[in-house]
């Protein structure tokens, strides 16, 4: 879980910019989107495959 603590006297629009920071840097955005809907077995297979892919492409050009 992220949490910010404001400072004695930060205003409001920087503490919500710090978190937004560390929320995505947490990748809690990813998460939620990922987990919005629902993917039956096909789709999860589909989507392993394709990322297995782009890992395999991103090996071959080092």
């Amino acid at each position: 879980m992220t949490q910010i603590i404001r400072g004695e006297n930060e205003g409001i629009e920087s503490a919500l910019r710090r978190f937004k920071r560390q929320v995505s840097k947490a990748g809690i955005f990813y998460d939620m989107k990922k987990n919005r809907h629902f993917e039956t077995p096909i789709e999860k297979r589909k989507r392993k495959a394709l990322a297995k892919q782009r890992q395999r492409k991103r090996s071959y050009r080092k």
